[in-house]
């Protein structure tokens, strides 16, 4: 083909090679055995230009090659790189990955649990970590070229995701940010604001799987396409796909039933046997297979290692349980040896005594069968062996939480979706198409499947449709989550002075989606005013000024409005007033309801012991009197019943003999009353007369309006018709407007109250940060300014480090819906006191906040500590067992471990802050050696 090319061409062919072998990219790509996708090359080439870059790919495509090719970049360059992960196990797993393509002393590590060579020129770290350094000014900035942000989509988590603002926000203008996302579906949005803040950013965005995904419905024996072939199901491109006729009639089929009546002629079911039959056939057809079930139809499909996501901690322990017992086996004899001997490796640390509390034994079963579950409540070392063992093909059917789908290297050749439907900690909700779309997107392991398998199984009162509009929509947007902290608002007065604060909040991702929505306000405000100006021409009348007499008219019609309500709320009174004054014998007409007429009261229906009543007394529903009516009837009528007062025509002596459940009683009672009232119900008339009538103002405005010259118009009701229209558009513009000024400037308007308040209190003074303040600066967590003040307060001094423990408990735990039945239990003296200290400067800054108007802004402002964890920590520090505090708490291991390790940072940053030489500081440090222990220290990941 060379031998073709004139010499022209050759030489230009040789130049470009000669160019390409020049760039960073070429050596990059031969440290791979595959060659890089379109849109990884476009990133690097982006990079390697001195330009930002977002690459928003599907889970699996293999975006953090363009991460990796910015730590190429910045080893070529003698620079540093910092990479970034939402959570520490990604962290450590980035570590291992860049540790074995460039080795230990070259790559470091630093998350809350682990700082490992830190000044390598290859860091991995948690996003918090990065937040932390840059507010303090860290050295280890100097030199830094690059910033890969792995999962920057975190950023709309409503709990962590201002970390990732602040990050992009405060990096030195000189680094270079990479950020990588999962698909969103408003990429371009991002990237706009990238390029603002950051300068020029390259969006990069791509739909393709690398990897083909098939969809779909598993009934009964039969497993289902999802789609039909033809519409292509599997190319991973969004677009309209047809669903499978299959799946809509089954659907049909389970929601028609044929009918059981009975022929009255003959008396017998009129069921054909051809309709029995056909609801056996289809009774077989439809029905969810067990988990057990599901698996061996998976492994004899070929389609295992699978994820089985189940929306519960207990539903993953037990599906693994209803494995073990149909006695399933995924592993031949040699791979069970291989179990054994890595699980045996990796949990020697674990001593004896606490095997048998952490459910050894049977989490090993399990894994020599291939069976594990993967949830966040299992032991953090636990977790790691079920992610290693699945990774070498050893763990075939894992039965996981939502939770791993967050960018846990765990990828399978299978996804299996047991509902549509999980609990979002308010209610059962449906998965949203991001949530489908990031769980689904496990499936196809790049370089070893060919394709991958999504697989739902079939639930009662499926819709095949709506099923198919969540595999085939790519709706995940990405909404902002920032919000200022009273952390945030010390460091950034400290660094940048208050002026030069608000003005970098304004430049939040948060504003400027509150700001682009506001654009879209603004553009209705405008065609509003077009509007207006059009109906203010039509409503001209040549008589006069015809908007001053609509505005007279609208005052007329809202003053009979208001009177007519008034009168409506003066009838009630007056209506609950004579009900209370009813007694047994008086004759009334109940005046409305399906019992109107006249009637007996037979028990006013007052509370016990009350014969009269006052209005300032309130019991249920006002007085229910119980009543004979002329009908014969007896009923307990309610207030609805009677709008206007009633009182009594007549009254009546009621037998002592009356029974009212003896028919002849009614009737003899109901006689006498119809005699008795009669002439009065003739003679009944209602004495009201409307408010209306009397009031000077209406009389007032009625003359006047008489008066206007437009009164006179023959087109006044034209005119006044365009009035109206007018007015109600005016209304709409002034909503819109308030609209408007509620966005504008939200972000720097609550970073104003927060300043307010922390001026009040002290840690600030002017555009200075106090002593006070500084320390605040040093506290990172929702809670920070209770930790401030409580150090403030001197409510630790003194205290034992298990009672510390127990403290600084209160500043991280919350437990979760189905934990906080019971109150806690608490560790009595000096801790329990402390504790109690806690909640009442709680209780005083929550009303600082509301004086402040600061909760106004969702997510922002400081919770209420939780003492749940108190007792747990305090044990724990003391030196107890873990079987024995396990026992107590009634808590998984893994979540007492995550808990303790929240504590433990906690606890850092308290001796970092608490005054030096002073006892808290001292029962700080002496509390994380207490609670660093066990489980605790040996488990790697938080």
């Amino acid at each position: 083909m060379t031998d073709e090319l004139s010499p022209a061409e050759r030489y230009t062919a040789a130049r470009l090679r000669a160019a390409e072998e020049a760039t960073a990219l070429a050596p990059f790509r031969e440290m791979y055995d595959f060659e890089l996708d379109p849109f990884q090359i476009e990133a690097c080439k982006a990079l390697e230009a001195g330009k930002g870059v977002l690459v928003a790919a599907p889970t699996g495509s293999g975006k953090t090659i363009v991460g990796e090719f910015a730590v190429h970049l910045a080893l070529t360059q003698g620079r540093k790189c910092f990479y970034t992960t939402p959570i520490k196990a990604l962290s450590n797993q980035k570590y291992t990955d860049l540790v074995k393509r460039y080795g230990a002393d070259r790559v470091g590590l630093l998350t809350g649990d682990n700082s490992i060579n830190s000044e390598a020129p290859v860091v991995v770290m948690t996003t918090e970590v990065l937040r932390n350094m840059l507010y303090a000014g860290s050295q280890s900035l100097l030199g830094l070229g690059y910033v890969v942000m792995d999962e920057v989509h975190y950023l709309s988590d409503r709990f962590r995701g201002a970390v990732w603002e602040e990050v992009i926000i405060h990096l030195p203008e000189s680094v270079t940010l990479v950020s990588l996302s999962a698909t969103v579906s408003n990429a371009e949005e991002f990237g706009d604001w990238l390029d603002t803040v950051r300068g020029d950013t390259e969006v990069i965005v791509s739909e393709h799987r690398p990897v083909p995904l098939w969809q779909h419905v598993l009934a009964g024996r039969r497993m289902y396409d999802l789609f039909e072939e033809k519409s292509g199901q599997g190319d991973g491109q969004v677009g309209r796909r047809e669903v499978n006729p299959d799946l809509v009639r089954l659907a049909r089929m389970e929601n028609t039933r044929p009918s059981f009546g009975r022929d009255k002629r003959r008396g017998r079911n009129n069921m054909r046997e051809a309709d029995r039959e056909r609801e056996r056939r289809q009774r077989s057809r439809i029905w969810t297979p067990g988990r057990p079930e599901v698996i061996e139809r998976l492994d004899a499909e070929g389609l295992l290692p699978a994820i089985t996501f189940i929306f519960s901690r207990a539903g993953c322990e037990a599906a693994v349980q209803q494995c073990l017992y149909a006695g399933l086996r995924l592993n031949d004899e040699a791979a069970r040896a291989r179990v054994r001997s890595i699980v045996e490796e990796r949990t020697s640390g674990i001593p004896d005594e606490d095997l048998h509390v952490l459910g050894y034994f049977e989490w090993l079963e399990g894994l020599e069968r291939g069976i594990a579950a993967h949830h966040a409540g299992m032991l953090p070392t636990f977790k790691e062996v079920v992610e290693e063992l699945f990774v070498r093909g050893l763990v075939k059917a894992v039965f996981a939480t939502e939770t791993l789908a967050l960018g846990i290297n765990m990828p399978a050749r299978s996804v299996v979706l047991e509902k549509l439907v999980k609990w979002n900690g308010e209610q059962h909700a449906d998965i949203t198409p991001g949530e489908y779309t990031q769980l689904t997107g496990r499936a196809g392991r790049r370089g070893i499947d060919v394709e991958g398998h999504a697989v739902v199984l079939w639930q009662r009162a499926m819709d095949p449709a709506a099923l198919a509009g969540l595999a085939g929509t790519r709706t995940y947007p990405l909404r902002s989550s920032f919000k200022p902290s009273y952390n945030m608002a010390v460091n950034l007065v400290s660094q940048f002075g208050w002026h030069r604060s608000r003005e970098l909040l304004e430049t939040s991702f948060a504003q400027f989606q509150a700001d682009k929505a506001v654009v879209g306000i603004s553009r209705q405000v405008q065609r509003n005013e077009e509007g207006l100006r059009g109906y203010r021409a039509s409503m001209t009348c040549h008589l006069g000024d015809f908007d001053e007499y609509a505005r007279l008219r609208r005052d007329l019609k809202d003053r009979e409005t208001e009177l007519a309500k008034q009168g409506v709320a003066q009838r009630r009174v007056a209506a609950a007033d004579a009900l209370e004054k009813l007694r047994p014998g008086d004759v009334i007409h109940v005046p409305t309801g399906k019992y109107a007429g006249l009637a007996l009261v037979l028990d006013p229906g007052l509370p016990a012991g009350r014969t009269g009543g006052h209005r300032g007394l309130e019991y249920h529903d006002g007085p229910r009197p119980l009543v004979l009516t002329v009908e014969r009837q007896v009923k307990r009528l309610a207030a609805i019943d009677f709008p206007v007062p009633v009182e009594p025509l007549e009254r009546m002596r009621i037998p002592r003999s009356f029974n009212p459940r003896s028919p002849q009683s009614r009737r003899d009672l109901a006689s006498a009353l119809r005699t008795k009232a009669g002439h009065h119900e003739m003679r009944r008339h209602r004495k009201e007369r409307s408010a209306a009538a009397d009031d000077t103002e209406i009389a007032r405005l009625r003359a006047t309006l008489r008066a206007h010259p437009c009164h006179g118009c023959d087109e006044r009701e034209d005119h006044a018709r365009w009035a109206e229209r007018y007015h109600r558009l005016l209304r709409d513009t002034r909503q819109l407007e308030r609209r408007i000024e509620g966005r504008t400037n939200t972000i720097a308007r609550t970073f104003d109250r927060i300043c307010a308040l922390l001026s009040e209190l002290g840690y600030l003074s002017g555009e200075e940060v106090t002593d006070d303040g500084k320390r605040l600066a040093r506290l990172y967590g929702e809670l920070d300014l209770l930790a401030s003040e409580c150090l403030r307060e001197g409510v630790w001094e003194g205290l034992a480090p298990a009672e510390l423990a127990a403290c600084a408990s209160a500043l991280v735990y919350e437990a979760r819906a189905a934990d906080d039945a019971m109150p806690p239990k608490l560790p009595a003296g000096r801790a329990k006191g402390a504790l109690g200290e806690m909640v009442r400067i709680w209780g005083r800054l929550d009303a600082l906040e509301d004086d402040h108007k600061i909760k106004q802004a969702e997510g922002v402002g400081q919770r209420e500590p939780d003492l749940g964890f108190a007792w747990a920590a305090y044990r724990w520090a003391s030196g107890h067992g873990l079987d024995e505090l396990l026992r107590e708490v009634d808590m998984p291991a893994g979540d007492f471990v995550r808990w303790c390790k929240q504590v433990i940072d906690v606890l850092g940053q308290i001796a970092v802050a608490a005054p030096a030489g002073g006892t808290v500081a001292r029962a700080a440090r002496r509390a994380v050696d207490a609670l660093l222990r066990g489980v605790v220290a040996y488990s790697s990941v938080g």
